[in-house]
């Protein structure tokens, strides 16, 4: 069926609803097998029901369902991906269409990252005003149906939720029964889905008349009050969010004022100002939502890209509250999804583009300090996918490192540990640097290395001992410890704490003495891993049934 495969290639897509007729009639079909999310949303710290302040992004392309409707990839050069999920809380993939179901790839990739994703479910115009007549008018019977409807499909897709945007008037008799709409959904989609979540768009008020407010008001605060947040409009000032913050009280973490990167309208600040609407907004305690941040791709042109998406981000990262793993293995080879060519143990396979967000492992932070160090993707050189990490910096003079910090962790360390790295150094003096892991802890007091005798960590710093050959039993996990190839060299390191609570995962890069002068330094990273020993010696569970279908052979 055309729906679920493309009428080009035969190739399976993700797909949208486009009439309520469509969403009332939808049901699972096993030519949607693929679109269901394989991987489960990750933990991470602080949660997502904590107080602090929290950052939307709202992904508005296009029109939407481009390259990233083929579930399984596809040849394309220079596509749109996304990769800094570390500073960012939720991911809403928005288009005009009625039910914008997430394609599959970016709730996978979201998710590895531990972000919800939500779908969007939205009217608009004369027919938006006609589809929410036929539902919203009569008895609660049709809108409870909507909202069921609803909820199955985020959960059989695996996905986190919706973001409800109604851009046009209502009835009295549908506006009033608006409300009683939402908190049923909302209910089932926290039935259906851990963590599930329901957003409101900043539009209809409780009269029913279409009046974008810019915050939260007496007149939109119904709906507010009947979802898990309220997604402001984009045309405030600052008085809009001191009164926000005021009627919001202890939800204000759940109001998300609305940035558009594309600056249209009266706005503060957007493209590469972003940070100046970003700024007031933390300053009044409020999360925010980052609308079409692909203007970096769109505006700015394909070409230029990768550098440009750091810059933008970059800019923001003052106003960015990151987040942290808070469980193990952490094992990443840092591939956006997508590369100009495709490498298996540091050579390069195959030639050509491809894209698949699918693909894209758990991506680090991405530190940068003007003029002192900046952290990007390289896709001329990996290990393993389409790209691996560079590192450049340099080392001040009189300096002996330079510690460059890769992750946030916040969870309780094993006793012992297994880290591995792939790196290659690029540059002039190779020779004259060492490259290795560094693991910081939180100065619990009671921290110790080693055995218990040994002095607690003054700064929580802890350099993991060098293994030059796997321990007995791990050889085959840990046969990277010798194997390093094509340039790359290979590095398995050991560490044992006691009583300890992992911190941060840096990089540490050193000059073998101190210079008088600075020592710059370029450095890929291919892999990372860091393992908990005591989960990594026991046999892994053995695959049971195992069954494939719709196979095309080729």
């Amino acid at each position: 069926p055309a729906r679920h495969f493309d009428t080009k290639t035969t190739e399976p897509i993700s797909f949208f609803l486009s009439s309520l007729e469509e969403l009332l009639a939808w049901q699972p079909d096993s030519n949607d097998d693929f679109n269901v999310s394989a991987v489960p949303l990750a933990k991470r710290q602080p949660p997502l029901h904590s107080r602090r302040p929290r950052t939307l992004v709202c992904h508005d392309m296009r029109g939407g369902y481009l390259e990233d409707r083929f579930i399984q990839g596809s040849a394309t050069r220079n596509p749109y991906v996304f990769y800094h999920w570390r500073y960012i809380d939720i991911f809403v993939y928005f288009s005009h269409h009625t039910v914008t179901i997430p394609p599959v790839c970016w709730t996978n990739a979201a998710h590895r990252n531990g972000v919800p994703v939500l779908g969007t479910f939205i009217t608009e115009w004369t027919d938006g005003q006609k589809l929410c007549e036929a539902f919203l008018a009569g008895g609660a019977e049709a809108y409870r149906a909507v909202a069921e409807q609803l909820a199955r499909i985020a959960q059989h897709y695996r996905f986190d939720g919706w973001l409800v945007n109604i851009e046009n008037t209502l009835s009295a008799g549908a506006v009033g029964n608006l409300p009683p709409f939402l908190r049923h959904l909302r209910a089932q989609v926290h039935g259906a889905v851990p963590g599930g979540l329901v957003i409101w768009y900043d539009s209809v008020l409780q009269n029913g008349s279409l009046k974008w407010q810019n915050e939260l008001t007496e007149e939109n605060r119904v709906f507010f009050d009947a979802c898990d947040g309220l997604f402001t409009n984009y045309n405030w000032k600052e008085e809009h969010l001191e009164r926000t913050r005021a009627l919001a009280g202890q939800r204000h973490s759940d109001v998300y004022v609305g940035i558009d990167v594309f600056a249209r309208g009266e706005v503060i600040g957007g493209g590469f100002d972003t940070d100046k609407s970003l700024r007031l907004i933390r300053q009044h305690g409020l999360s925010a939502a980052i609308f079409a941040p692909g203007w970096v791709y769109e505006h700015l042109g394909e070409e230029h890209f990768l550098s440009n998406e750091n810059k933008f981000w970059g800019s923001l990262a003052e106003y960015l509250p990151t987040h942290s793993i808070c469980t193990l293995p952490l094992t990443t080879s840092f591939s956006l999804g997508m590369g100009t060519s495709r490498f298996l143990d540091g050579k390069e396979e195959e030639a050509g583009p491809w894209y698949d967000l699918s693909a894209q492992e758990i991506q680090p932070l991405y530190p940068e300090h003007k003029g002192r160090l900046s952290t990007s993707c390289c896709l001329q050189d990996a290990w393993c996918g389409g790209s691996s990490l560079r590192v450049q910096g340099t080392i001040a003079p009189g300096e002996e490192h330079m510690a460059i910090r890769l992750f946030s962790l916040q969870m309780p360390a094993p006793p012992k540990l297994f880290l591995t790295l792939l790196y290659k150094l690029e540059g002039p003096h190779p020779e004259e640097l060492t490259v290795a892991l560094e693991l910081t802890t939180w100065d619990s007091g009671t921290c110790h290395e080693g055995n218990v005798t040994s002095l607690p960590e003054p700064n929580g710093r802890h350099h993991p001992r060098f293994l030059p050959a796997p321990p007995p039993g791990l050889a085959k996990l840990l046969a990277a410890c010798d194997r390093g190839s094509h340039g790359w060299t290979s590095r398995c390191y050991e560490l044992d704490l006691q009583d300890c609570n992992l911190r941060d995962l840096s990089l540490l890069v050193s000059c073998q003495q101190p210079r008088p002068q600075e020592m710059p330094f370029t450095c890929l990273l291919g892999e990372v891993r860091v393992l908990d020993a005591a989960t990594m010696a026991a046999s892994p569970p053995q695959v049971q049934s195992l069954s494939a279908s719709q196979l095309w052979w080729q």
